[in-house]
């Protein structure tokens, strides 16, 4: 994920329930117990279909998306992964909002078995068109969302922006809930998350100020506005003028800035238990890398 980007959620429901019934007749038990089962799987899908969340354009929209590596091409965060991963010896990995795929190819390359699931459909087609790309599983969708026969890993990661992109608790504990269903007893989840201390959103305004970067599709100019901070949500909005056409297409994305307490104990209600909080090398002083490990039997 790039220094600044996220997804957005929009869901409106309305739900209305009028039973009457009135019926004298001998009922099988099995039966109910039957009809039960399906209408806790019916609600349950209808439950992750309101957290599937709709990723932001900056990886929704084909034009951005294909333009993405080549304006955020500086993927050096990454680099602490790989060794994290290395050092809890993960041979198979899910990355939750895969994007572009740069981590879960470079896994792959690397002979780790690499499941990476994205809500954005033109970001994984750019992932699917990378070296490595052949041996990943891909799964558009998101951690709420996997298939129930999915094999189970032993280490999953949130990098970049992941973490921060879920607005709500009720969103947060999901995507937590469906990693733990996916992890091994004793698994680990790794990810990274700002300290709202830090403010980082400061400096994340350009104030107009233009970078040009050469693409594949021809120079694009981008910068960022800030604009609105609700602590802990914070929205900013990317600019891309494609030069040629002088088309500006824009996205705007919401963070939530958690602070550690926040974070471990969300972790501590889904079955989780830190063990470790590191620093981001790239970011340092800056974020949370924390390293959880799914507690056994939960």
């Amino acid at each position: 994920m790039s220094d600044v980007g996220g997804w957005r959620q929009e869901v409106e429901v309305e739900v209305e329930v009028d039973v009457d019934v009135d019926v004298d007749v001998d009922v099988d038990a099995d039966l109910v117990v039957l009809f039960a089962d399906a209408a806790c799987e019916v609600a349950g899908r209808a439950y992750r279909s309101l957290m599937t969340r709709t990723p932001d354009p900056i990886f929704a929209d084909p034009r951005l998306a294909k333009i993405y590596d080549q304006v955020d091409n500086d993927r050096g965060d990454l680099d602490h992964y790989v060794e994290i991963i290395e050092e809890l010896d993960g041979r198979r990995v899910l990355d939750v909002g895969c994007g572009t795929g740069v981590l879960a190819c470079r896994l792959a390359l690397a002979d780790v078995d690499v499941v990476g699931v994205d809500p954005a459909e033109a970001s994984l087609d750019v992932a699917r068109a990378k070296p490595g790309a052949e041996t990943v599983t891909w799964i558009h969708g998101d951690a709420t969302s996997l298939p129930a026969d999915l094999r189970p890993v032993d280490l999953a990661v949130m990098t970049g922006n992941v973490a921060q992109v879920f607005i709500t608790d009720e969103e947060w504990r999901a995507t937590l809930d469906g990693i733990a269903r996916t992890l091994l007893d004793g698994g680990h989840l790794v990810f990274e998350s700002r300290d709202p201390a830090r403010r980082a959103w400061t400096s994340w305004d350009t104030g107009g100020v233009v970078t040009t970067v050469a693409t594949a599709h021809g120079s694009v100019q981008t910068w960022t506005t800030l604009l609105d901070v609700s602590e802990p949500l914070v929205t900013f909005r990317h600019h891309h003028c494609f030069v040629a056409s002088d088309e500006v297409v824009t996205s705007d994305s919401t963070l939530r800035f958690r602070t550690l307490d926040e974070l471990c104990d969300s972790l501590a209600e889904t079955g989780f238990v830190v063990e470790e909080v590191r620093d981001a090398p790239d970011r340092p002083g800056l974020e949370f890398v924390v390293i959880a490990r799914r507690s056994i039997g939960v």
